[in-house]
Parts: C-alpha cells; structure tokens; sequence
C-alpha cells in the first residue's frame, strides 16, 4: 500500500506485526573532506546560510568524532570524501541499504535520483556502490533510472520493523520517487504527506527510534492530522519537538541501538526536558557528539549516517 489516505493507513499499520530488525547492523559514513556550502543546495534548504564561513579541518575533526562514537556501538565504516562533491556529508539521501524477506537472499543497496547536479554526482562513485554489490553481494536498484526525484532516507523516513514508510514530499521528492523509493525498499505501507512550506526532508522533522517511539515536529508537516496519525501509531512514546528544537536538529536523530538516541550536542541543549523526558521514558539514553561546523550545511547527524541492513 502507498497512499495519501491516512486512516487507510493507519487502519493497515495497525495489523502489521515487526518481521525485520528495527536497528541497523553497521552505518556508514562520508568524510568531509574538502567541505563546503553548495549554492544548489541552499536554493530549497533554508538550514543553509551561504553568508556563513566554514572551517573544514574543523568539521573533519567533528566527523571523526562521529565516528569514533558510533563505532563504539556498532560497526562503522566510514569512505573517503571528495572536494568535488561537497555535501557528500551527507551520504544517506544518495545511497541507502534494505535487508532481504527471505534469510538466504541478498540484501539491496539503493542510489537515488537527486534533485541538484552537485548531489547527482555523488552517486556515480563506484567505490560506494562496490562495497555493497562486490564485497556484500547486495542486489543494486538503481532508481536513477526510474521516474521521479525522491531522496532516501532524507525524504522517506522508515520503520523497518513494521516495513512502514513515512513519506514528505517537497522539492526533493515527488510522487513517482515515492513510489520508486516504495518497491526499492520493498515496503508494506507507506503514507504520502506534504511538507510545510520550505521543509525539504521528512527526517529533519520525523524520526522512528528503534520501531517503538517517533521523534516528531508538527511545525514540520503541512497537515496537522498526519502528525496526529503518525504519533498514535508510537503512542503513548511520541516525542513532540516545537519549532526552536527542530531549528536546531533535534528531530534529526537516530536509534543505530535500541537503547540510545544520537543527536548533534546543539540539538541536546536545545531539548525542552519534556522532550529528554519523553526520550528517556521510551527507554533511549540521549547520545551527542559536536556537529554545529557540519550543520552549516543544513544537516545533522542524521543526515551523516547511512543505515546497513
């Protein structure tokens, strides 16, 4: 099912049982190396200051951070970065992996079909796509070659337990690249909703933590009932971000275990303590590294890891 009919939605939601593991067995990453803001990007980003001035021996430095962290939890690979591709921080919306129904069949590595020239050249990176089809044996589903713009787990924010998606559409994904993300990841259901004006990824918004809780910012959404419909399915563990907290990426976070949430340092002090609260009654320990250099980007943390299943 792929639909715009929320209570067809959630009324199917509601039968599915998990059959898939809820967090990722390894992540990884994209170092930014030669790090800087992409003008095409800043055109439908407004977490984007192109006045701002980056450092990037700084922002290599909180990378690294990153990753010595997760990697501290959970294998975590992290491929090298290139100056020609400058917002290759953010590998998660270009490539992103979905397991197998069946044990004994390989899993699928997936390359999007981006919106801006500067994030197309990206998925031409042989090195990326090798390791998952040469050293992994993943099946490659190459939706550049489809209809449609849909940019991954940036645009399609999932509960892989359930095999559910939440899909926002805005300049940076529409309905064909929905549906195209849909059969890629082999979903069961997935719901299609407009962004609010000027929200250009779900995942700044929505985030579903280890198949049990949401993060989610209603200032995100353009229909007030998505919102309500997507926190009833995680009820009563729906953590409700206002408006400042999304501002500094709170609801760009991620459950890589089932006992953390990871969030950029700026977003954890940005949290209300109804929030960490919330958070913490779901049963996740709040997690941070330093990332405020990359997020001058218009990204977090996040945006900076691509899951493996």
């Amino acid at each position: 099912m792929i639909t715009r009919d929320i209570d067809a939605f959630v009324h199917y939601a509601r039968t599915l049982e998990p059959t898939a593991p809820a967090c990722p067995k390894a992540v990884f990453l994209v170092a930014p190396e030669g790090f800087a803001l992409a003008a095409e990007s800043a055109s439908d980003n407004l977490y984007m200051d192109m006045a701002r001035a980056v450092d990037d021996e700084r922002a290599l430095r909180q990378h690294r951070g990153l990753h010595r962290a997760l990697a501290e939890i959970v294998p975590a690979i992290c491929f090298a970065g290139d100056p020609a591709t400058p917002d290759a921080v953010f590998p998660n919306n270009v490539f992103a992996t979905a397991g197998s129904a069946e044990p004994t069949a390989p899993g699928r590595v997936l390359i999007a079909r981006m919106r801006h020239p500067v994030r197309q050249r990206e998925a031409e990176r042989a090195d990326i796509v090798g390791f998952f089809t040469d050293a992994l044996g993943y099946e490659l589903h190459d939706l550049r070659m489809q209809a449609g713009v849909g940019e991954l787990t940036g645009s399609l924010v999932i509960d892989r337990a359930r095999g559910l998606g939440f899909c926002g559409l805005s300049e940076r994904c529409d309905e064909a690249g929905a549906a195209a993300m849909h059969a890629a990841f082999g979903l069961r259901a997935t719901l299609l909703f407009d962004l609010a004006p000027g929200e250009y990824h779900s995942n700044v918004a929505l985030s579903v933590l280890a198949g049990r809780a949401v993060s989610i910012c209603p200032d995100g959404f353009a229909d007030p009932t998505v919102v309500e419909a997507i926190a009833s399915l995680y009820a009563p563990h729906a953590v409700r971000l206002d408006r400042a907290e999304k501002r500094a990426f709170a609801g760009n976070c991620i459950a890589p275990s089932v006992d953390a949430v990871w969030m950029s340092q700026a977003a954890a002090d940005a949290l209300r303590p109804e929030s960490r609260a919330g958070f913490e009654r779901a049963g996740f320990a709040v997690r941070t590294v330093p990332l405020d250099e990359i997020e001058k980007a218009g990204g977090s943390l996040r945006c900076c890891v691509g899951e493996i299943f």
